[in-house]
């Protein structure tokens, strides 16, 4: 399969619609590419059997952006991680922690993995970083969505993260404000015709009563500051001067072939980019993205490693997202080791939630991690009034539609948590620092 000369996008209609914490999704509609949809969800964890009842309304993220990755895409783009429910990585040119740096044949020099990392970044979101460079990668830089709260609140968490354990020399561009289409007022209504959703992210009315009590800003205005909520301190240094969708454009154009895109939070920067530059997918080398949730009722497929489908081009990791918690006893089992992150992560992180950003990041930074995959084909809701709407639909081959032309694809079923559990605490009681690299 060789590269395309450009991406087919000339259709670029760009929509979005409900979000929950860990969202605001843009919907890009391509006739050209129908193989394939990437989505993006929210961090949303079911307490009870009320709030999994409403899980196809509070899991209506879909993105389009990429629906023909084993056609439209570089070999090297193609192996994609979607981790439905919460988490997605690739093992596409990922090495394993012994192998990470790879020596070149021709100056001998050390060429490391490189990556540049979205996410909606708060106070404990800096731990995925940690682990690239306790990986080894060189961490391009840092980039800011709106999806727990506005992009700018959460671009002042990277640069305040960063900061606080003398790594700014990474730096940190600020993201779209906006998803393409969708508002607050947009998700608002939907919410009055589908239900109130248990976690809105940066949707949610706007209190500034609470952004004063310590919590990031949600609606409103999305230039609003919370510095209450910036509990590492604010930072004393300030965004790279591009953007983000063009700060990524450059460096996939600069290094052809060698940049994965780590995406858990929404993907509009990741949509303006390939907007912007119909080669932007073929000179990045992988998509890590977070999101999604899987239709159990038409997952009738299981598997093992041995039995999964390697010359698929799109793997997902289904809910292995949720497989490692965090305790109490863990927290402060790190916090044994002092240092800013230990005791940020300690204070902060809590135990509602599961490592769902540094499961995709243990993925993608050594595929080894994973103990059990299967293969399906896979589809999404994507009519915009669904109450289903964003949820991920499987199919066995004998069972799926014939008139859609649907992806194969991998899914992450299990990791070795134990090994996820010691990289994090590894990576934040001893993280690097740019004296380091």
């Amino acid at each position: 399969m060789g590269r395309p000369s450009r991406w087919p996008c000339d259709r670029a209609l760009a929509q979005e619609l409900p979000t929950c914490q860990k969202s605001n999704l843009d919907i890009v509609n391509d006739k050209h590419t129908p193989r394939f949809r990437v989505f993006q969800s929210c961090k949303c964890f079911y307490k009870n059997d009320q709030q999994a009842r409403g899980k196809q309304s509070l899991i209506p993220q879909v993105l389009h952006l990429f629906r023909s990755f084993s056609s439209k895409m570089s070999p090297s783009f193609s192996k994609l991680f979607v981790a439905t429910s919460l988490v997605a990585a690739s093992f596409a040119g990922a090495a394993p922690l012994d192998q990470l740096e790879e020596r070149s044949a021709k100056n001998h020099t050390i060429v490391k993995p490189k990556v540049i990392m979205d996410n909606d970044w708060g106070t404990a979101g800096f731990i995925p970083y940690l682990m690239a460079l306790d990986a080894g990668w060189d961490v391009l830089g840092l980039v800011s969505d709106t999806a727990n709260s506005w992009a700018l609140q959460c671009g002042l968490h990277a640069l305040a993260t960063l900061e606080v354990g003398n790594l700014s020399c990474i730096p940190v561009h600020k993201g779209a404000d906006y998803p393409l289409l969708n508002t607050p007022e947009l998700f608002q209504t939907w919410e009055m015709v589908h239900g109130k959703l248990a976690w809105e992210g940066s949707f949610a009315p706007e209190n500034l009563t609470y952004e004063a009590l310590g919590n990031d800003p949600t609606s409103g205005d999305p230039t609003r500051v919370s510095k209450a909520a910036l509990y590492e301190g604010y930072p004393n240094t300030t965004f790279a001067s591009k953007d983000a969708a063009w700060f990524m454009i450059q460096q996939v154009r600069k290094y052809p072939g060698q940049v994965s895109i780590y995406s858990a939070g929404s993907l509009t920067n990741i949509a303006l980019a390939i907007r912007m530059d119909p080669d932007f997918a073929k000179n990045a080398k992988e998509l890590v993205i977070m999101g999604g949730y899987i239709d159990d009722n038409l997952l009738q497929v299981t598997g093992s490693v041995m039995q999964a489908d390697w010359s698929s081009d799109v793997t997902i990791a289904g809910n292995v997202a949720n497989q490692v918690s965090v305790t109490q006893e863990y927290l402060d089992d790190i916090y044994k080791v002092k240092n800013p992150y230990s005791s940020l992560m300690h204070k902060y992180y809590g135990t509602i939630f599961p490592l769902w950003d540094e499961t995709a990041a243990a993925i993608m930074l050594d595929p080894t991690i994973v103990k059990n995959i299967t293969s399906f084909y896979l589809d999404v809701d994507t009519a915009p009034s669904s109450p289903n709407y964003g949820n991920i639909h499987a199919y066995q081959e004998a069972l799926k539609p014939t008139a859609q032309n649907l992806q194969k694809v991998n899914m992450v079923v299990s990791i070795d948590g134990n090994r996820l559990k010691k990289w994090v605490k590894r990576a934040v009681q001893y993280p690097k620092s740019c004296s380091d690299f």
